[in-house]
C-alpha cells in the first residue's frame, strides 16, 4: 500500500468531522517559564474514548461504510485504537471484533467492550496479533482496520497536522517543533505529511519508551529496526511497538523526523505535570511527549512547541504512583 497524500487528509477531515472533537490548543505559563519557550499542549485525550486514535480508525471504516456493515471489522490493539474501532462500529451500527494483548490496562479495554465490540485476547510474547487478524479475516471477510499501518488510518491521525496548521496561522506564529508520541507512527507520519505540505520548516520529533527505541534506530540508520531484547514492560504500553510500519517509516525518513526514547519515571513526572498545570488526566503514553520537552531532549528555548498529549486512558493505580513522584 502506497503512503496517503494531503489531499487524502483533506478528504479524512471532511469525513470524521462528525465523530470527532477539534480539541484545543492549552497554554501554561509555568511550563513556559520553566522551559523559556511557547509551548502549546493538544489535548487530544479529551477526544471520544480518551485518545486520538478515533480519528484513524473512523476514518477508515467510515471511508468502507458498506463493507464494514456486511461483513464486519477486525482490529488489533493495546487499547486505545480498539476504542476507536469499537466506537466508530457503534456509530454505523457494524460489528466489531478487537484482538487485544491479554496485558492491556483495563481502563483502555473496558470501553470497547461497552460499545459492544467482542474481545479476544493473544500473549505478546509468544504470538503474533497479524496473523491472529489475517487468519479471522480470510475466515469471515471482515475488513481489516490496523492501528498504524495504513493509508487511511494515516490519513485520519493527519487531521491533527491540519489542525496545527490552522491555530498557528490564526495565531500569527510559526510551530519550531511539533512533539508527538509514536509506536508504529501512523500518528507521527498522518502529522508529517500535513506539516510537509503547510509548514515545511516545523521539525517533527517522536518519543517513544526505553527499551522500545525502534523508530530512533530506525532513523538513525535509515532502515527499519526491529527490537528483538526486550525483557521488560513498559508504562508507556501503548507505545511498545518493536518495528516501524513500512508505510510511516518511509514517511517519517523522508521529512527527516527524530526520535528520543523516553524512561517510565520520566513519563509519570509528565503526568503529573500535566494533571497539577493543565488540569489533565494523561496516560504515561500521552504524557510522553511533554515528557521528552522537560527532559530537554530538544534545544526549547525561545521556540514556538507544539506537544501531542495523545491520550489519557489511564489506570487509576498508575495515576495514583504517577501523583505520588517528587
Amino acid at each position: 500500500m502506497k503512503s496517503p497524500n494531503f489531499d487524502d487528509i483533506l478528504q479524512a477531515q471532511t469525513r470524521i468531522s462528525e465523530i470527532i472533537n477539534q480539541t484545543p490548543f492549552l497554554y501554561s505559563p509555568v511550563l513556559n517559564e520553566m522551559m523559556d519557550a511557547n509551548i502549546f499542549i493538544k489535548a487530544e485525550n479529551l477526544q471520544p474514548r480518551g485518545a486520538f486514535k478515533i480519528r484513524g480508525a473512523a476514518n477508515a471504516i467510515f471511508k468502507r461504510k458498506a463493507e464494514a456493515l456486511q461483513n464486519g471489522v477486525i482490529a488489533y490493539s493495546s487499547g486505545n485504537h480498539a476504542q476507536g474501532v469499537a466506537l466508530a462500529c457503534k456509530y454505523i451500527g457494524a460489528k466489531a471484533t478487537i484482538i487485544v494483548p491479554k496485558d492491556v490496562p483495563l481502563a483502555k479495554l473496558k470501553p470497547a467492550q461497552d460499545d459492544g465490540a467482542e474481545i479476544i485476547f493473544y500473549d505478546r510474547k509468544t504470538e503474533i496479533r497479524e496473523e491472529i487478524g489475517a487468519n479471522l479475516q480470510k475466515q469471515t471477510g471482515a475488513i481489516l482496520v490496523p492501528p498504524y499501518d495504513h493509508p487511511d488510518v494515516i490519513a485520519g491521525q493527519g487531521t491533527i497536522g491540519l489542525e496545527i496548521s490552522e491555530f498557528a496561522t490564526k495565531n500569527d506564529l510559526k510551530f519550531d517543533y511539533v512533539v508527538t508520541p509514536a509506536s508504529g507512527g501512523g500518528l507521527a507520519s498522518g502529522i508529517g505529511i500535513a506539516l510537509k505540505q503547510l509548514s515545511p520548516n516545523t521539525k517533527l520529533i517522536i518519543s517513544e519508551p526505553e527499551g522500545y527505541d525502534d523508530m530512533a534506530q530506525s532513523l538513525a540508520t535509515g532502515e527499519r529496526t526491529r527490537i528483538n531484547d526486550i525483557n521488560y514492560p513498559s508504562l508507556l504500553d501503548a507505545l511498545q511497538a518493536p518495528i516501524p510500519g513500512e508505510i510511516t517509516f518511509e514517511v517519517l525518513k523522508d521529512i527527516g523526523a527524530q526520535a528520543f526514547p523516553i524512561s517510565d519515571n520520566a513519563a509519570l513526572h509528565a503526568v503529573k505535570f500535566a494533571f497539577e498545570n493543565f488540569h489533565l488526566v494523561l496516560e504515561p503514553s500521552g504524557a510522553s511527549s511533554l515528557a521528552l520537552v522537560m527532559e530537554n531532549k530538544i534545544p526549547a528555548k525561545s521556540k514556538n512547541i507544539c506537544i501531542i498529549a495523545s491520550g489519557g486512558n489511564i489506570d487509576i493505580q498508575i495515576l495514583q504512583k504517577a501523583l505520588m513522584t517528587s
